[in-house]
């Protein structure tokens, strides 16, 4: 009678948003004070100032039919021209406004780019873990995605990469600062990719491209990424304000494709395309003038770290397993049995609200996302230390 598969889809939420609500469940039944949730990554640091300044100084001098009307479908020309100046004068990289398509967010970014680049039964390799809506945005577009093991510390493997290629890829998905281990690939790294993905494209009717989905580009505590286009011609780089300045309800982002991208032109016409079939008429007109006027501003990446610090540091020293975040805002743990299912089940009854990596296309292991208020850290680690406890008497 209806679509089966979106059927689905809406009666199946994702294991992070089921946990969510759960957590929301538990709060009104114990108290908020006594739910210890990890579940979401939903930035807690207030936005830039600047944020703020802009939507109250954008109410108060634009008329109303400027200020909430429609925008072209790519966005406003001037907010796209605007974001292309700023990839070009940071990263120093060609970019052009006739390229950069503003989105309801990567979400949006993500689903219009596969639905644009992908004829069916083609694949897109995706290091793992990775955020499990990859998998259902590339299986709508009528794509099929594969997994490619990453190394002991969570960086990229091109052996594994390399053998997950096959004549029917179509692009290498990479995310970084990554969801859920924290991992900031390094310019070498990324670098060898770019090398691979050009020996890889030798004889092909079009190179494979690289899609590089950067939320959390930002929220780096020692080091930060590499622009992918400076790496790789063939990149289509997928940004949103929702982490960096910690707009995540607003939904905005862009998709920007390289100038020198192969078929660019035609891509970018592609994505505007696949937007309109999605029914996404433009992106909420006036966040894109916000964004526009705080390109280059971050939330207080230094409360994030004081976080990880002290998150990992106290698990570390209870006889935890994990490895340093180095980026965004999820610490990935090392589950304290095989079943990594009945390991977060049994966290659940100490009230700590964990996703298992099935989730992220991986076993073994438990996201704890700490985009939250310090003194819930506090609390649960009580909690955490009666939960190792149990698995060593």
């Amino acid at each position: 009678m209806f679509n089966q598969t979106m059927q689905k889809l809406g009666a199946e939420r994702s294991a992070i948003r089921e946990l969510f609500e759960y957590g929301n469940a538990r709060k009104k039944e114990i108290g908020e004070e006594n739910v210890f949730d990890f579940s979401l990554g939903n930035p807690n640091v207030p936005a830039p100032a600047c944020v703020t300044e802009e939507i109250i100084r954008l109410a108060r001098e634009m008329p109303p039919e400027k200020l909430h009307g429609y925008s072209s479908a790519p966005g406003l020309y001037e907010v796209r021209l605007a974001v292309a100046n700023y990839i070009q004068s940071t990263f120093g990289v060609p970019m052009s406004a006739d390229l950069v398509y503003m989105t309801c967010g990567a979400s949006a970014s993500l689903t219009s780019l596969f639905s644009a680049l992908l004829i069916r039964g083609e694949e897109v390799v995706v290091p793992a873990p990775y955020f499990p809506e990859y998998g259902v945005f590339i299986g709508q577009a009528g794509g099929k995605i594969v997994p490619a093991e990453t190394d002991a510390r969570f960086h990229l493997d091109l052996g594994n990469i390399e053998r997950a290629i096959t004549p029917t890829t179509k692009a290498v998905l990479v995310n970084s600062p990554n969801n859920p281990t924290g991992a900031v690939y390094s310019e070498e790294e990324m670098t060898a990719l770019g090398a691979l993905l050009r020996r890889k494209s030798i004889g092909r009717k079009t190179p494979i491209f690289l899609i590089a989905d950067e939320p959390y580009r930002e929220l780096c505590y020692e080091k930060s990424p590499v622009y992918p286009m400076a790496v790789y011609p063939h990149t289509v780089v997928l940004y949103s304000f929702s982490k960096s300045v910690s707009l995540a309800g607003e939904r905005i982002g862009y998709v920007a494709v390289s100038p020198v991208c192969t078929g660019a032109k035609e891509l970018f016409d592609a994505v505007c395309g696949a937007g309109r079939s999605h029914g996404f008429v433009c992106a909420p007109t006036l966040f894109q003038r916000v964004a526009a006027n705080c390109l280059g501003q971050v939330s207080d990446v230094g409360v994030y770290k004081a976080n990880r610090d002290l998150l990992y540091g106290s698990l570390s020293d209870m006889g935890y397993t994990c490895t340093v975040p180095e980026g965004a805002f999820y610490l990935f743990l090392k589950a304290l049995e095989p079943d990594e299912k009945a390991f977060c089940e049994r966290a659940k009854a100490h009230e700590l609200l964990l996703v298992p990596s099935t989730s992220f296309g991986v076993k073994g292991y438990a996201r704890v996302s700490y985009c939250v208020a310090r003194a819930v850290i506090e609390r649960s680690l009580p909690a955490f230390r009666a939960l190792i406890g149990e698995y060593r008497a």
